[in-house]
């Protein structure tokens, strides 16, 4: 790579014209109002040259030109070192990958393991639009630290037992009359969603009128019969009850198979699931160690607590005085549980940003214990996503569905694709896989342009539209690609990329076209580097919109000059692909055809 290059010969400079040394050099894309195409701040290296800044980017300038052949020519603006890469470069880089596949990874025997855990769903309901972000965000980050060169292991944990889920249970039992998704017709996760929303109407007239007979708003919400009823199930379920144990079996299997279904439309998968039910006692090891060690103190009341006050935190509670733990108790045991079994260097939590205290404290009681592979959790901290009525409440059934969205975005894609003639030469078949390939992709891109650590409003709208930010707009311009391609094949031109074309100088277009894909694998390490999937989402949007004016004000397939035309059918060809492998990252598939 030009940059690498480019910051050995600068250190080779600082040492020849200053005799000092220096670590890291970097470089900085040129500003558009300037010519160049790579930037060196100089003003980092005045205290070495003792000059003024334009003349220690002066001398800079001179030497890398003199001992670097890539470099055809420079300016200063100020402390600014402007560098001009010559066409050569980047003609000899446009033949070099030209032929590159560039969604493939070939990893390395040694490639460093990182857990990917996102999803992690309660089976009292079915996924909404704030687990949409949270499955697309996990499963993007997944696949771009894959691409950055690491062995990636995805990983789900099911909320699968506790007081939530025996809402659903009771209120079933009570008022379901044996209903089955098969009965019914309704998805397994939306009928036991259905219920949890019953139970809560239930136990809100319960509590209203225990508030009206004089018992204050705490105590009625304590002592509602539904609730006692719920914490009576939840023990019997903790001792094994058979059936207790049989009704939860059945109910989560509707659910497993209704988010089977919602994560096979969204396009997400794991390698490795969990379940509570198999883990809420794990850490209780940890806890004893901890004791023994002395860095974890019992209160009087028999409960387990460590003090991070010195951290500026607080007490954290860690088992209860009746021995039972808490989900930090549980997530302690996990961490050290997936550990043991894959030896991660480093463990993603895929959560929303109301859980940053959590993790925080997850990952400070881990090292204070002692466990030095801590050092490799990561809290992948996401804003929520909200709509213009405010915050969802899933009790009250006021969510946006997952799988209501994902159909609602498949019509919205119909409609507009109808609307603008897309689908005029495509089957039946084909075009319904359009409108879901453009529908899903719509709602995908929208949701991960957008810096994760952000919180969001979402708008179906303005994703669909075909001439913005977009995953549409990125789309046709692929497919503009393919339906060139496919046009020049059928006019018998032969456009092989293993054909070196004699083109000794470039469009100003074209150079920015080849210095975008030239960057791609720069934005990968750097969107792993930040667990950021908006990278890689903008950067396919920046490299559409530039070919999108190269394809306006360039002749392809009617330049006269068969050399000129071949090039620029290559140089499409490997941007499409760049296009195709890049919205790969992002989950989102690219059609062949609108």
């Amino acid at each position: 790579m030009i940059e690498q290059l480019l910051s050995e010969k600068t250190k080779e400079a600082l040492n020849s014209l200053y005799g000092a040394s220096v670590e890291t050099v970097s470089f900085e894309k040129t500003n558009p109002d300037f010519t160049g195409d790579l930037t060196l701040v100089v003003f980092n290296f005045l205290k070495i040259s003792k000059k003024k800044p334009e003349d220690t980017a002066n001398e800079i300038g001179n030497y890398l030109k003199a001992n670097v052949s890539e470099i055809a020519d420079f300016n200063v603006v100020k402390g600014f070192l402007n560098l001009v890469i010559s066409d050569s470069y980047w003609l000899n880089y446009f033949n070099s990958v030209k032929n590159k596949d560039f969604s493939s990874t070939k990893l390395p025997e040694n490639a460093p393991v990182v857990m990917v855990e996102y999803s992690s769903p309660n089976t009292n309901k079915p996924l909404h639009l704030g687990h949409v972000r949270n499955n697309l965000l996990g499963f993007s980050v997944a696949e771009i630290l894959k691409a950055a060169g690491n062995k990636v292991v995805k990983t789900n944990i099911v909320n699968d037992r506790g007081i939530h889920i025996c809402k659903s249970m009771l209120a079933w039992q009570k008022w379901g009359n044996g209903e089955t998704p098969e009965s019914s017709g309704i998805k397994g996760d939306h009928l036991v969603g259905k219920y949890y929303v019953e139970f809560d109407k239930h136990y809100k007239l319960e509590a209203t009128d225990l508030k009206a007979k004089g018992m204050s708003e705490e105590e009625a919400e304590k002592n509602a019969p539904l609730v006692l009823q719920t914490k009576e199930m939840l023990l019997k379920w903790e001792k094994g009850d058979k059936a207790v144990r049989s009704l939860w079996e059945m109910m989560n299997g509707w659910v497993y198979k209704g988010f089977d279904v919602s994560y096979k439309m969204m396009g997400v998968d794991f390698d490795k699931t969990y379940y509570e039910s198999n883990t809420y006692l794990l850490g209780k090891n940890i806890i004893d160690d901890g004791l023994a060690k002395g860095i974890l103190k019992r209160r009087e009341d028999n409960s387990v607590f460590i003090d991070l006050t010195a951290d500026g935190l607080d007490e954290k509670t860690l088992l209860r005085s009746d021995g039972t733990s808490l989900y930090m108790t549980q997530d302690l045991g996990t961490a050290l549980q997936r550990f043991e079994e894959v030896h991660f260097e480093k463990l993603i939590f895929t959560v929303a940003n109301e859980q940053d205290y959590h993790f925080k404290v997850l990952s400070l009681i881990l090292n204070k214990l002692g466990y030095s592979w801590a050092k490799g959790l990561h809290h992948l901290s996401y804003g929520m996503v909200e709509l213009p009525e405010g915050k969802m409440k899933s009790r009250e059934g006021t969510v946006v569905d997952a799988d209501d969205l994902m159909s609602e975005m498949i019509k919205t894609a119909e409609a507009t694709t109808k609307e603008l003639g897309k689908v005029d030469n495509l089957t039946e078949e084909e075009a319904q896989h359009l409108y879901k390939t453009i529908g899903l992709g719509a709602l995908k891109y929208f949701l991960l342009k957008v810096d994760p650590k952000k919180k969001m409003l979402f708008n179906p709208a303005e994703s669909i539209d075909f001439n913005g930010n977009t995953a549409p707009f990125i789309m046709f311009n692929y497919v503009r690609v393919q339906a060139m391609l496919r046009k020049a094949t059928d006019a018998g031109i032969h456009f092989d990329s293993s054909e070196t074309m004699e083109i000794t100088s470039v469009l100003p277009k074209e150079k920015e076209l080849i210095i975008k894909v030239h960057s791609f694998e720069t934005i990968i390490q750097q969107a792993a580097k930040e667990f950021s999937p908006a990278l890689i989402a903008n950067y396919t949007y920046d490299l559409a919109k530039e070919y999108s004016q190269y394809y306006h004000d360039t002749s392809i397939l009617k330049e006269e000059n068969n050399e000129k035309k071949i090039f620029r059918l290559q140089l499409s060809n490997m941007v499409g692909n760049v296009i195709k492998a890049s919205t790969k990252l992002l989950g989102i598939e690219v059609p062949e055809r609108m």
